[in-house]
């Protein structure tokens, strides 16, 4: 759940700036220089290996196989543009030292899009690379790149709307924060209309709250938001995330040469600007049908099912790389007003960056129960400021994480599968020394490591759990859920699934679609079940709102 490690998932080398750009520290005390350097490296190696097996695959030189991946790209964010720029600036080195066969490890060392750092192991997916010079490379120093890197620096960093005329945080754009992250604006000139706040006397002139439910009934004057909405406990969802929460995704289409084709880049630009997160498809806040062909929906898709008056009141307040330590950097951008808006209903799910890091000492730098208790208080408190009485929150406790390496670590990931040559214990080994792993502590050969990081995990869940019996605030209730992958895993095979298709093929570590839609079911059993009163009432008037509205359906 790391935000910079996400880098060498990229395919494209151009993709780098971008994401560079993009990340944020995973731990404070490491510099942004060597932990971009690692990054860098792993996106390096891993363009330079799908340019090689396009070459194989197609029988082709390496030119052709570059200029082959250029063209499968969009021309968004000037993709193919900027491939072919890459190219004319690189290609010539790549084309040299493949032909000369080497591989990706001694392309990329050669660039010095690796390095290697004085007393440190040198790093290698492939044999150990030879050495060979050139001067360095930045990409991000290239002119036609270099606003490109600044502007989703910036949107990134601010986790709000990068596109947002009366600064309500509420977007009319799907991505850089606008409405795949929260309800879509429906007045982006006006400060006081936005999603999920209570209506402006009946909404009888104007769609306050976005909903789509206003103006006056003919045949009672009656406003229909009176009519159909009072009384029926409107709740908004807030997801309070780290990437598991935002989803994060990355095609394996993008980096598997033989799959390939002109249709493999089309969600490209879309994922580019959304941080390679798809909370649109997120077990907590889609909106979006599900792409797995599952039943199981988000948790705000049942919630606007039981009552339609909840149209676009959801907020995906999740960021790459977020822990306990640094969600006070981006809270205030949760929307919520205490006087004017609905209660909502928060998960907390900081699942995995207060015991996940790349440090080779990983131990020390995770949180200890002490601090964490005092980050979450200290997150509660904003939120017992924030919050409309009768709100509520619910705690998601950390998974065991053990469940990765039992299931993956001899399985061929997806860049090893045409030649069986890189399975994901390889991987991960590579993403330790470069100490730019999502999770040194579960994405390791050492067993001892592994049970030490699920020991931590289990102490952060148990003061969770003892922080939702002792705690009470005036605005909320708080509750606690266990992140219980492991009845996940037990409920997929089942169905005749195995464990390893719940979770993400290209990075090997965080949930997929399937499992965060899963892990949503079960959330909603258990509220169901155990404490009904967070849902509010199911509104009986929903056919009616259909009938005068429309099926207005996810966003």
């Amino acid at each position: 759940m790391q935000s910079h490690w996400k880098i060498f998932m990229v395919v494209p080398l151009f993709f780098l700036p971008l994401l560079q750009s993009s990340a944020s520290p995973p731990y404070e005390d490491q510099s942004r220089l060597s932990h971009s350097n690692g990054h860098t490296c792993v996106g390096c190696v891993l363009v330079v290996s799908v340019i090689e097996q396009l070459a194989q695959v197609h029988n082709s030189t390496v030119q052709g196989a570059m200029e082959r991946l250029c063209s499968y790209l969009p021309e968004k964010l000037f993709l193919k543009t900027t491939c072919y720029l890459i190219i004319d600036k690189f290609g010539s080195d790549i084309i040299k030292l493949l032909s000369a066969d080497m591989n990706a490890d001694v392309v990329c060392h050669t660039l010095e899009f690796c390095k290697q750092n004085i007393g440190q192991p040198l790093c290698h997916l492939y044999p150990l690379p030879k050495k060979y010079s050139r001067s360095g490379s930045d990409i991000c120093s290239l002119p036609f790149l270099a606003k490109v890197c600044q502007k989703i620096k910036l949107a990134i960093e601010q986790s709000v709307p990068f596109k947002d005329v009366d600064s309500d945080k509420y977007s009319i754009f799907p991505t850089l924060r606008g409405y795949h992250w929260r309800g879509r604006d429906c007045n982006d000139s006006d400060e006081s209309v936005y999603p999920g706040r209570r209506p402006d006397s009946w909404d009888v002139h104007q769609d306050s709250n976005c909903n789509g439910i206003w103006g006056v009934d003919p045949k009672d004057g009656v406003p229909y938001e009176k009519k159909f909405c009072e009384g029926s406990q409107p709740r908004g969802i807030i997801l309070l995330g780290d990437s598991a929460g935002a989803h994060f995704h990355i095609s394996p289409e993008w980096i598997t040469a033989s799959q390939m084709s002109l249709n493999s880049f089309i969600s490209l630009p879309t994922a580019l600007t959304d941080e390679l997160d798809w909370p649109q498809l997120s077990g907590a806040t889609g909106f979006l049908a599900s792409t797995a062909g599952i039943k199981e929906k988000s948790i705000y898709l049942r919630l606007w099912k039981r009552n339609h008056c909840n149209h676009r009141d959801y907020q995906n307040i999740s960021r790459n790389g977020a822990s306990s330590r640094n969600l006070k950097t981006f809270i205030e951008s949760l929307s919520r007003n205490k006087m004017l808006d609905h209660p909502a209903i928060v998960i907390y799910a900081m699942i995995g960056n207060d015991v996940c890091n790349g440090k080779r000492d990983t131990v020390p730098a995770m949180t200890t129960p002490e601090k964490f208790y005092s980050n979450v208080m200290q997150t509660l408190k904003y939120l017992n400021s924030h919050l409309p009485n009768g709100s509520h929150v619910i705690f998601y406790g950390l998974p065991d994480g053990t469940f990765l390496w039992d299931n993956l670590h001899d399985r061929y990931h997806p860049l090893g599968q045409l030649n069986k040559d890189v399975t994901y214990a390889q991987l991960y080994s590579f993403l330790n020394c470069l100490q730019v792993s999502p999770c040194h502590g579960w994405m390791s050969s050492n067993k001892t490591l592994r049970t030490l990081t699920s020991e931590r995990a289990e102490q952060l869940s148990n003061t969770l759990k003892k922080i939702a019996a002792k705690e009470k605030f005036t605005n909320f209730n708080l509750f606690y859920m266990e992140f219980a992958f492991h009845e996940i895993i037990q409920e997929w095979q089942k169905r005749g699934g195995q464990p390893w298709q719940l979770i993400e093929p290209v990075d090997g570590f965080h949930p997929n679609e399937v499992a965060l839609l899963m892990l949503a079911d079960r959330l909603w059993e258990k509220v169901q079940l155990q404490w009904p009163q967070v849902l509010g009432k199911e509104n009986p008037f929903n056919p009616q709102i259909k009938e005068v509205f429309g099926d207005q359906g996810g966003h």
